[in-house]
């Protein structure tokens, strides 16, 4: 809400009291003679040209002519004579611009005071955000460059050499799928087809659909998204383990052996 200043406060109290003291004939001129008061002393807030063009209008009502006697000038003792004309409902004067016109010339007025705070917000408001280019972008390029590197120096000394050519008469044993495919074969054994290679992923994929619409805190910070970290760590916990039987604890038919015992049936 808008603070009107102390100083208009105390002069709308004091012609208040005046006009409550005074005979109702001599209320009419009061505001005048209170304005005019302040301006003999030097002490008046009220632009002079305001008070011309209040002493005018005051005039041009008691009188109605066109021409009209003007006011005192405060310590001089001259009077400014004073033409109105049909100017757009502006007072001239014998040689300016006219009584309505404020400084300068202008004509607008003054409708209230407004802080400017309550109008104009200075805060500044932190974005959480950042340009693709160059936050984005550069991660990702130093990212892809790491990734390339490890596998070209793992390929340089890991030997990976092709296997012969497939014999239909003679399958290996124990045979298993590639290691990313290894948790499916895991559960192939546990359940049937259908459930193991269906509803299961099914409803794991299913599940991680849903998790954002389920947990939609827009944190980014781990300790604000235990939901969503706990529902991605037991799915990568569970096909992990899942991938880690079926590689190093699994033997010939398939059986459950123990790898420090039977050995190894895995290969790269």
């Amino acid at each position: 809400m808008t603070e009107v200043p102390e100083h208009l406060l105390k002069r709308a109290k004091a012609a208040r009291d005046k006009a409550a003291t005074q005979p109702e004939e001599a209320a009419s001129d009061a505001p005048a003679d209170e304005a005019a008061a302040p301006a003999a002393a030097g002490d008046s807030r009220i632009p002079a040209h305001l008070l011309e063009r209040s002493k005018s209008a005051k005039a041009r009502k008691a009188g109605g002519g066109d021409a009209d006697a003007a006011a005192d000038s405060g310590g001089g003792g001259t009077a400014t004579a004073v033409a109105t004309a049909s100017t757009g409902g502006a007072v001239v004067t014998a040689g300016g611009p006219p009584l309505a016109a404020g400084p300068g010339g202008h004509t607008q007025r003054l409708l209230t005071v407004v802080k400017a705070g309550s109008i104009q917000d200075v805060k500044a408001k932190p974005q959480d955000k950042v340009h693709v280019w160059p936050h984005l972008i550069v991660a990702e390029f130093v990212a892809a460059l790491a990734c390339t590197s490890f596998l070209l120096f793992f390929s340089w000394f890991v030997n990976a050499p092709l296997l012969e050519l497939a014999d239909f008469n003679k399958t290996p044993n124990p045979s298993k799928a590639p290691w990313y495919f290894l948790g499916l074969q895991e559960l192939l054994v546990y359940f049937h087809p259908m459930v193991a290679g269906v509803t299961i992923p099914g409803m794991g994929i299913f599940l991680l659909i849903l998790a954002p619409y389920m947990d939609k805190n827009p944190s980014n910070k781990p300790e604000d998204r235990k939901f969503a970290i706990s529902l991605m760590t037991l799915f990568l916990m569970f096909w992990a383990v899942l991938v880690i039987i079926g590689s190093f604890f699994r033997g010939p038919g398939f059986n459950f052996t123990l790898p420090w015992i039977d050995g190894l049936f895995f290969e790269l």
